[in-house]
């Protein structure tokens, strides 16, 4: 195909565009819409997914040693069969007077200055692998000899991978249902287009026009629309994404959040923002014409 027929034929698919303005700004909305809210649970499912691994990097397992036990006996006996369990990243043995000077410094309350070493225990701070299997953990380090007490937040992190669990399964559910939504508004604002020109392109399938070159119009109205769209979501997110971070800078009762920055994500948001909406608007643009295609 010569280089002049490329450019009728995506100078006809702008054409398109602009013939069709209502329906055009209708099927740039839906798609701007669909994306953001997709892009909205996608980037909520990265910051809670970020939470649980900072989680898991910050909380730990504290493991009480038996009062009976001395500081060496502890640290002699214990520790070793603690590094051996599975999930058990690292071990650090922590004896009553640096609990009692780490329990100082967080709180320095002039009040405790005569406390005693006594009053704290000896325990372990037990690092783990794989946080989803705190409670598994927590019931072996039970059993290890010489442990009289197990402290770990199992409650807290079960709920909140339960919680990250439910929001990746709801986001892939409304990926997946807002594509076809889109892929619908999509292809019926191009069948519109088409059916206005149902005689030309029957016409032109009969003095031997290819498909492709009846089809082409139509697939680069669709891929401009797709981009155009994609384009305008991601500055949507972006704006809407730095009024989040901000806000969330600046309320104190979740000042303990770290939101990933967008700086970090954009590429990924900008790249599957463009792909999805060239993608959509390929596909209704080969969906729209194929049954004016049959003559």
């Amino acid at each position: 195909m010569k280089l002049s027929k490329y450019g009728y034929l995506i100078g006809e698919g702008f054409r398109n565009i602009f013939t069709h303005g209502f329906m055009s700004f209708a099927s740039v909305t839906i798609i701007i819409a669909c994306l953001i809210v997709m892009g909205s649970f996608t980037l909520l499912d990265i910051n809670v997914n970020q939470i649980v691994d900072d989680i898991g990097d910050q909380n730990q397992i504290l493991a009480y040693v038996d009062e009976s036990m001395s500081a060496q006996e502890a640290s002699a006996t214990i520790q070793t069969k603690l590094e051996a369990l599975d999930n058990v990243a690292s071990v650090d043995f922590v004896s009553r007077s640096e609990a009692r000077n780490d329990f100082m410094e967080k709180y320095d309350d002039s009040l405790m200055e005569g406390i005693d070493d006594e009053v704290f225990r000896h325990r372990f701070v037990v690092q783990l692998v794989d946080l989803s299997l705190m409670d598994e953990t927590r019931g072996e380090i039970e059993l290890v000899d010489g442990i009289e007490k197990v402290n770990a937040p199992t409650d807290f992190v079960d709920k909140f991978i339960s919680v990250r669990n439910v929001i990746s399964i709801v986001s892939l559910a409304l990926i997946v249902i807002l594509g076809f939504v889109s892929l619908f508004i999509m292809s019926n604002t191009i069948k519109l287009a088409t059916y206005g020109r149902r005689e030309e392109i029957a016409i032109m399938k009969m003095v031997g026009a290819s498909n492709s070159f009846i089809r082409c119009p139509f697939i680069v109205e669709g891929l401009a629309l797709g981009l155009i769209g994609g384009g305008l979501a991601f500055l949507a997110q972006w704006g809407l994404y730095a009024a989040l971070e901000s806000k969330v800078a600046q309320t104190l009762a979740i000042s303990f959040i770290e939101i990933v920055p967008f700086t970090n994500v954009w590429p990924f948001v900008l790249g599957t923002f463009l792909a999805v909406g060239v993608l959509v608007g390929a596909v209704g643009g080969v969906i729209a014409i194929r049954n004016y295609l049959k003559v």
